[in-house]
């Protein structure tokens, strides 16, 4: 059973063009580039490609999670995988074993039934439902593997968690997809600022939509590409708790930014954006998803919310607030903190109805770079101003922190939060992969 394969076949990790969303995790994810994109697929290099595991943890849709033994010289491209809309059919692994067994005149009989046997093994795991690492028992690939348990995230973690509510994915594909209509979209920027971010709630009428918070869906923008094909999924964070926009409907919202050529460094409109900023009540839209396993809250009563975000980063934080101003006086909520940062006070998305929170319910850091007047000012620097109340929360096992936005504050917020560590002096390498391995800080970031 786990025989290694023969030099002359290879377990090939390929990517699910029928699920996959195009959301870039697993390029950036790499370690060593085997991983890049065209127009059409993601899709991955046999000639680079080590079998690591570490772009499979991150993805939010499982769609890169897959393999096919194939004969080592008739691997599949990468020109042929861009060209891919579904992954082909495994060929019959015995067939794929027993040629390069008696291609190999060297091989022992009885290394060769091993091969066979391992064949069978792999091709039951083929036929069934199994968990990312069961395929690698079940073959044996030649050289060292690492599961996902052995790769060390490099900011974040790549597990829930532990008290986190199950998650639904992947319910609606890109052809299978779900019709929601729209029944609001309203602005949740000052008229006169630039930033044109929209508040946009999506009802989906008898159809099972369940998400929770912290989960992304797609949206299916009409129309087809240069090449006359549908265009891909545009992936946005949900911006409402599990019970709906509406408690006790099947609504969610999404807050999506305008994104207008010749602004913020766009070389042309958004195509989804706008879009869905145009939207009326009544239009319809098609909806896949939903996606993410692992940004979710946890379910521990008194559990604290260390949150961080900029621009419509915000959404995935605005819907566990919600979650949390629902149950106040339920004895399940602990400490809520936001680090929350925009050019502007106009450009911050739900600005008006943020300030409105009880003071005694969250604590809430602005951090404005644009505001008139006043000197500019980033997320991480108000993490080290607040490094005492700060260094609590992450030195409480019931914190989980959670960062989104544009992928450059990454390592602002990484190194804020180590200053906050050191300062005090600890050691942050030690808290750090304590709390990536435990499921306590996490990151969603575009």
């Amino acid at each position: 059973m786990n025989a290694p394969l023969p030099a002359t076949l290879l377990k090939q990790h390929l990517i699910d063009p029928e699920i996959c969303i195009r959301c870039n995790t697993c390029e950036e994810t790499c370690p060593i580039d085997a991983i890049t994109h065209d127009a059409n697929n993601y899709v991955v290099n046999p000639d680079i490609c080590n079998g690591c595991m570490a772009c499979v943890p991150p993805c939010p849709t499982g769609s890169i999670d897959n393999w096919r033994v194939v004969a080592r010289e008739h691997a599949y491209g990468v020109e042929a995988q861009f060209g891919w809309d579904a992954l082909p059919a495994q060929e019959p692994v015995e067939a794929l074993l027993a040629a390069a067994a008696a291609a190999d005149v060297g091989t022992p009989a009885a290394n060769a039934t091993a091969c066979v046997d391992a064949a069978s093994g792999f091709a039951g795991a083929l036929d069934a439902d199994v968990p990312p690492g069961t395929m690698e028992a079940a073959v044996g690939n030649a050289g060292a593997q690492a599961t996902a348990a052995d790769v060390t995230p490099a900011r974040g973690a790549i597990v829930p968690p532990w008290s986190a509510a199950h998650p639904y994915v992947n319910l609606y594909t890109h052809k299978d997809p779900v019709i929601a209509t729209v029944v609001g979209n309203y602005r949740v920027t000052d008229d006169d600022a630039e930033s044109d971010v929209r508040h946009i709630v999506l009802d989906f009428g008898e159809s099972p939509f369940p998400v929770l918070e912290g989960q992304s869906i797609g949206i299916l923008p009409p129309g087809v590409d240069a090449r006359g094909r549908p265009h891909h999924a545009r992936q946005y964070s949900v911006a409402s708790p599990r019970d709906g926009e509406r408690p006790g409907y099947n609504n969610l919202s999404l807050t999506v930014k305008r994104v207008v050529g010749g602004r913020d460094g766009n070389t042309h409109d958004g195509l989804c954006s706008n879009y869905l900023c145009d939207l009326e009540r009544h239009d319809t839209v098609r909806v896949i998803g939903p996606f993410g396993s692992t940004f979710l809250m946890p379910g521990r009563p008194g559990a604290n919310l260390l949150m961080i975000c900029t621009g419509t980063g915000s959404a995935p934080m605005r819907a566990m607030t919600e979650r949390c101003r629902r149950r106040i006086g339920g004895g399940e909520n602990g400490t809520l903190m936001l680090f929350f940062g925009a050019r502007t006070r106009r450009e911050l998305p739900y600005f008006g109805p943020l300030m409105k929170l009880p003071r005694d319910f969250i604590d809430i850091n602005l951090a404005l770079s644009r505001e008139p007047g006043q000197p500019r000012r980033y997320v991480q620097d108000l993490i080290v101003e607040r490094a005492d109340d700060v260094r609590a929360l992450l030195n409480d096992d019931r914190t989980c922190i959670y960062v989104c936005g544009l992928k450059g504050m990454e390592a602002g917020v990484l190194d804020a939060l180590r200053q906050v560590v050191v300062q005090a002096g600890q050691d942050w390498t030690v808290l750090h992969q304590a709390l990536c391995r435990q499921g306590r800080l996490h990151f969603e970031t575009y």
